[in-house]
Order: C-alpha cells, then structure tokens, then sequence
C-alpha cells in the first residue's frame, strides 16, 4: 500500500474519460451519403440500440469478470470509498493469512490497517481501531516512508474524532508522495473538524486539481455543505452516486444525499435515498437510522422505532441513541427515554476504550438530559482541542442552560454567521441562537431566527420543533410602537 491511489479500472469505476461511437470512425475523407439513407442508418441503429438493451446479459456479450471479493474490499480502501462489510471480512482474512507468511509485507500491514479502520467505521465497533493502529504502526516499522500507511493513520485519526493528529499523518502522507490523492479527503475532513474552513476549501481545490471521480465529488460535496452551498452539494452528491463503482460506494452517497434533503425539510425525497441506499447495501446503517428521523417527521411513528432500533443494534453510535432517546421522550415515554440514555453512556465508554472522542456526543447529551456543569467543562475542553462548528453550537446550548447567557450568544455565533464560518445552513443551531437571544431579552433577532430555524426544517427534531412553536407564540408579533414613521423620517433626512 505505498499509494492509495488506483485505476479506475482496478477499483471497478466506470472509466467515463473517453467517448465512445458505437459505428466506429475511418480517417480520412469520407464519401457523401444520400440524406435519405443516413436518417434511415440513424433511425436503424436507434431500434437496434433498443433492442440490444433489451437483451438478456450474457446473450452473446463478454462481460469482464467480477473481481473476487477480496479484490473489491482491497480496490475500496485502498482508493479512501466505502466498502462492503462481507468483502472486507474477505479482505481482512486474506490479509492476516498472507501476515502470518510473510510478517515484513509493509503494505499488506497497512491494508490491513486500513481494512481495521473501514470495519470499525461501519459496525461502530471501536475494538477493530487499536488493531488498526497497531497494524498501521508495523508497517511504519517494516517501512517508515510509508504514505499508505500514514494516510491510513489519518483515517483512523478522523474515525476517532482525533482532528489534529489526522492533520498531522496527512500532511506526512502528502510529504511523502504528494500524489497520495487519498490522503487529501482526510486532511480536509481534519481541518473541518479543527474549524479551519479556509484551509479545508484550499485543500479541496488542490484536490480538484489532482483527481476527480466520485470519491473526489462526494468529499466536495461535504465542503459545499459545510459552507451552506446546498444545491452544489446535492449536484455533486448526484454525481458521485452515478457514477460510484459498487453498491456500497452508491449506497454511501445516495445515504448523505438523503442527509442533505433531510436536512432542509424534503421529507419525502429523504426517505427515497435513504431506502434505496439500504436496498443497495443492507449494511448501510446510517440510511436506516436515516430513515427512522424521517419517517418519525412523517408521523410513522411505529416504523420509525422500529428502524431506529434495527439501526442502533447493527451499528450501536451514541447518536443513534440520544435521537431514539429524544423520540420516545416528545412521545411521554420517559422510561423507555432513559433506556436510550443509559445505552448512550455504555457505547460512548465503549468508544472512549478504543481510543474514540465522544466528548462532542457526552456534551450534547448532558446539557439536555444530564449534568449541564458536566457538559460545559467538556465542551469547553473539546473547544480547546479542536474548535468547529459542531462543537461551537454545543457548547453554546450548555452554557445557555447553565445560565451564562451572554457567553454562549459568543459561540452560537460562531455556529450561525458566515463572517466566523458558520456557514452551515442547520435548523438546530439556528434554533439553539434563538432561544438564546430570547432569554437575553432579544426579541426581534429571537423571532427571526426561531422562524428561520422553522423555515430551513419544519421537522429537525422532535423536541426542538415544540419548542421553537411555543417560544414564537410566546414572543408574538413585533411591536410596531418603537417602528419610526418613515415619512417623519424622510422629512429629518
């Protein structure tokens, strides 16, 4: 694994560069064609193209071969796309076999590595993580300029929220083959968790101009988002889909594409990613627990906990728990709420044990269900570490349930306005600003952004939503006493 990257044609993507004429081309002066024969040759050729859609696979064809799906898993996580489960299970057996063999085989100890990560990465098992860095670290051993395995310690970094340590492999990664595109993804993913948006967009850019394809697309796509650019983000998410080379890649992004509708209110375009992506790969948990949000938004309630719960024993985040949690709380079922709460604790200890961050979760946690002391000393020890927006907007929600009103409008700023950033178009932390603002007595910019948070996601969250209701109705209409008379106005001026 000295370079992460590889061909389309190894990775099984479609290749797309060049085009392709069907009836073939002579060079040279071609000789002139009656008008009527050339439409009739068209419009012969466009039935025959039919047709031959139309026929079973394999009805005189060649078809290239499948690769095995050892060969699949290794193309996946060599190339930074997501991958089956089944054929990284392949893939990690060939690999610790081939280790018992040959114990100074530096890449396939950062395969392996590499393999650890994506494995705990999608069944949220963070046990597979200090395999990963052992093996990654064996290979630095066996190998010390090694790009493979440093872009692979990079993932693992991202993987545990560790966002510096993950700036830091990636950039000794690019230092040492500055065409480990791979290790680009990673690096802009750290810098978005450090806050550092610039550098993040100046990462992208150097990264636009080294490699496209649908990996590429994608990770633009989370920049875009970032930066509040939803339509570029649902375009380039488009593309990337279309264009992924296996069902767990497509269904990977068809999942964030139904993130991103979820996230500004498109309920029912939601739902459709996030079921095809769970036709696509079962696997995919997140579409599943994706589903569970919105089919809770739709008023199925049933379905919803029954795709929650489906989603969280498959892949046990402590998010997916605090959301289940919240749902069964706006339905009065309390007990059931601080099982949720409960499971949330065990799986973030679980996390921490394997070297995962989960202070971000703990802090959000807290400030709504828990100790709200607890969750302002966290979040201020993860702002410390790495201040992004995730981390501005929660600690800006503790501070205003700990009474210190005036410090969190500071960093629900910070979350919210462009000028620092915050150009993340979230319902949530517009809402977070605006009951901030309320109990600062700061009606006018309160109902503004309490109507705003309304307006980006009628349904972002099943207690948030009451709330913001009750919050406006509370502040009513504005006063129309302290308006001046614009004609009074005009005649000052």
């Amino acid at each position: 694994m000295e370079n992460r990257t590889v061909s389309a044609a190894e990775s099984g993507a479609p290749q797309g560069d060049a085009p392709v004429d069907g009836q073939g081309s002579t060079p040279g002066r071609r000789p002139r064609v009656p008008r009527r024969v050339l439409i009739a040759s068209v419009a012969g050729c466009a039935v025959l193209g039919v047709v031959l859609a139309l026929l079973p696979w394999g009805s005189g064809r060649t078809e290239a071969p499948v690769p095995a799906p050892g060969a699949q898993a290794l193309a996946a996580v060599s190339s930074g796309v997501p991958a089956a489960l089944p054929d990284l299970a392949v893939l990690i057996e060939e690999r610790e076999a081939r280790l018992r063999r040959h114990p100074k085989d530096a890449v396939s100890w950062a395969v392996l590595g590499a393999a650890y990560v994506e494995q705990g990465r999608r069944t949220a098992q963070p046990g597979y993580y200090p395999k990963a860095e052992k093996a990654l670290r064996t290979s630095l051993r066996v190998r010390a300029r090694n790009a493979g395995a440093m872009d692979a310690m990079a993932a693992l970094a991202n993987a545990r929220r560790d966002f510096r340590a993950a700036r830091n492999w990636s950039e000794a990664a690019l230092e040492v083959d500055r065409r480990q595109w791979s290790a680009y993804p990673q690096l802009i993913e750290a810098h978005t968790g450090l806050g550092d948006y610039k550098a993040a967009k100046r990462t992208l850019d150097r990264l636009l101009k080294l490699r496209s394809g649908p990996a590429v697309r994608a990770r633009a796509a989370a920049l875009y988002r970032d930066r509040g650019w939803r339509e570029d983000a649902a375009v380039a998410l488009s593309d990337a889909a279309a264009g992924a080379g296996s069902p767990a890649e497509r269904a990977a992004y068809l999942e964030r594409a139904g993130q991103l509708a979820w996230e500004r209110g498109d309920l029912d375009v939601a739902l459709r990613y996030f079921q095809e992506a769970v036709r696509l790969d079962p696997d995919q948990r997140a579409a599943l627990a994706g589903q569970g949000r919105t089919l809770a938004a739709l008023g199925r309630t049933t379905e919803a906990l029954n795709a929650y719960r489906v989603a969280f024993a498959k892949q046990p985040y402590p998010e997916y728990a605090l959301e289940l949690g919240e749902l069964y709380e706006s339905l009065g079922l309390g007990q059931a709420a601080r099982v949720q709460y409960d499971l949330l604790r065990e799986r973030a200890a679980r996390s921490a044990a394997g070297g995962v961050d989960e202070e971000l979760v703990l802090g959000r946690f807290e400030a709504d269900h828990g100790d709200v002391e607890s969750a302002v000393r966290r979040l201020r020890a993860e702002w410390r570490r790495q201040p992004g927006i995730a981390v501005a907007d929660a600690l800006g929600w503790a501070l205003h349930r700990a009474g210190e009103g005036k410090a969190a409008l500071k960093y629900a700023r910070v979350a919210t306005d462009r000028a620092h950033g915050g150009g993340v178009r979230s319902a949530l932390y517009v809402y977070h600003r605006g009951l901030i603002e309320r109990e600062l007595d700061m009606p006018g910019p309160a109902r503004r952004h309490l109507q705003e948070a309304l307006r980006i996601n009628p349904h972002f969250s099943p207690t948030g939503v009451p709330a913001a209701d009750a919050a406006l109705q509370e502040l009513g209409e504005p006063s129309m006493e302290k308006v001046p008379d614009m004609g009074e106005k005009a005649d000052k001026d």
